[in-house]
């Protein structure tokens, strides 16, 4: 039995949970309810103390005119000026025919008779606050009286268990000295009835407006979000399967088209990089399957049967070679791996190019006599740039590899150092069979080759200018490339210090 309230508190709070936390046009409603509410609130407030404003000031014009009235009976010229002498003779009971059902004494119990309109109800005091007139409809009753008050004042009161509106006038002598006090009160029962009726009204009509506007924002929140509906419904949809499938575009350019452009645009580069993946690990498994089959097949031909010992060792030579280059491709994809990951940083500082440049074509020496390359130089020797110094002699290793890779025996690489403003640029040109202009662009691509020129019977992988693409990035130095009929021209064009 006790494990019931329990479960039901738990419900409860389950379901306001999923109310305001999971759905967004709940949310929606209940924000704009609860700002509308306190604008409301605000408003009726001030409809209402406006309308008993207006009311007290009919009633404090009502009570200056019987306070005028009275002192021209009582023959008083300047208002406020008096005596009580003068009050003594003049008749404070003209209105003493309606004033008898206005007697609090006439009938007790009848309440509903107390405070007609037009019924005053007039005291005069001394100057200590002692009764000197008043009238007869007053009867035992008296009016309330606020001492030591020296200016006319206007406020509210309780008569015979009704509200009053009261007016206390001080009689003032030639010298501004208080001698007395003139109060006229008047009933205002129909004005209270009528502002409690108002308040009545503005406090029932107050939760049914604000039930009524978060039914309405609700429905209208869920017509305004039924494209964010369909978009969820449609990008659920798209898998790996099915990546070229897109969300329709809204007819009006709002924020929900802007939403669907941005998930398009997303699913966009989704599919490049999918793609890109794909085609990445294809290519990987080709060029590491190929090693893999040629060691095996000379594996298994040493095995048949016995061979001279010169055989054997330029088999296993032959071998070994495959198993470098096989360690050279897999230290290229693990490198490429950081720079996907960013876990590769860069340290930026102060490295004079000249000096690396010497150093990478001293190391592609070798490689470039065994063809009979010659390397041209038109460096600045003073020149400085803004890079890391090993990732910058990897790019440089890299290009200038390539350039005598690729260029035919007998022929000149050339590379060219030049400030241009507050840059400088590093041209790296080869005489070798040039690059296509719609294949320049996808020279940067991992393990992509020019078909006629760059193959795998060079030795490369494919992968040498996106490590080159990378590094660049990390540096901000942007690299170019442009080619003709005949030589490739490669630039880099490095920040200022």
């Amino acid at each position: 039995m006790t494990g019931k309230p329990e479960n039901s508190s738990h419900e409860n709070r389950s379901f306001w949970k999923r109310f305001f936390m999971f759905s967004l046009r709940n949310r929606i409603a209940f924000y704009y309810t609860v700002a509308t509410a306190f604008l409301i609130a605000v408003v009726f407030a001030v409809i209402y103390f406006l309308v008993e404003r207006v009311v007290y000031q009919q009633f404090d014009e009502e009570l200056r005119s019987e306070i005028s009235e009275l002192f021209h009976d009582a023959h008083v010229t300047n208002y406020g000026i008096a005596s009580l002498s003068q009050f003594r003779n003049i008749d404070i009971d003209d209105k003493g025919e309606e004033a008898a059902d206005e007697d609090p004494d006439h009938d007790e119990h009848d309440e509903k008779e107390q405070g007609k309109v037009d019924v005053e109800f007039i005291q005069i005091l001394d100057r200590e606050g002692l009764m000197f007139r008043k009238s007869e409809n007053l009867s035992r009753y008296t009016l309330v009286f606020r001492s030591g008050q020296e200016e006319t004042i206007f406020f509210n009161s309780r008569l015979a268990g009704s509200t009053i509106r009261q007016v206390q006038v001080p009689l003032k002598d030639s010298k501004g000295l208080v001698g007395g006090y003139v109060i006229v009160a008047v009933p205002m029962k129909n004005a209270i009835i009528v502002l409690y009726d108002l308040q009545n009204v503005l406090f029932l009509s107050f939760p049914l407006i604000i039930l009524t506007l978060f039914i309405l924002t609700r429905l209208i929140a869920g017509r305004s979000i039924m494209p964010i509906d369909r978009v969820i419904a449609t990008a659920e949809q798209i898998s790996q399967t099915n990546l070229d499938q897109r969300i329709m575009m809204p007819r009006h350019r709002d924020e929900l088209y802007r939403l669907s452009a941005t998930i398009n645009s997303l699913l966009d580069r989704m599919q490049d990089a999918f793609l890109r993946e794909k085609q990445f690990t294809a290519d990987a498994s080709h060029e590491l399957k190929t090693p893999l089959s040629v060691v095996k097949g000379n594996l298994e031909v040493l095995i048949r049967k016995p061979r001279e010992r010169e055989y054997y060792e330029s088999k296993v030579k032959f071998c070994l070679g495959e198993l470098n280059r096989m360690a050279q491709l897999i230290d290229q994809l693990l490198m490429l791996a950081r720079f996907e990951s960013d876990s590769m940083h860069s340290h930026i500082e102060s490295v004079q190019l000249s000096r690396r440049i010497d150093e990478v074509v001293e190391r592609m020496k070798p490689s470039a006599d065994e063809k009979g390359i010659v390397f041209r130089l038109q460096e600045l020797n003073d020149v400085r740039v803004a890079a890391d110094s090993s990732m910058l002699e990897m790019i440089l290793d890299n290009i200038i590899s390539n350039a005598v890779k690729y260029s035919p025996s007998g022929s000149m690489v050339t590379i060219r150092v030049e400030r241009k403003s507050n840059m400088v640029a590093c041209h790296i040109t080869d005489e070798g069979i040039g690059i296509p202009d719609e294949k320049l662009q996808s020279v940067f691509e991992r393990f992509y080759r020019v078909d006629q020129s760059r193959n795998s019977s060079t030795g490369g992988f494919g992968l040498g200018l996106s490590i080159v693409k990378k590094l660049a990035d990390l540096q901000k130095i942007r690299v170019t490339v442009a080619s003709g009929e005949k030589g490739t021209t490669f630039t880099l064009v490095f920040p200022s210090l």
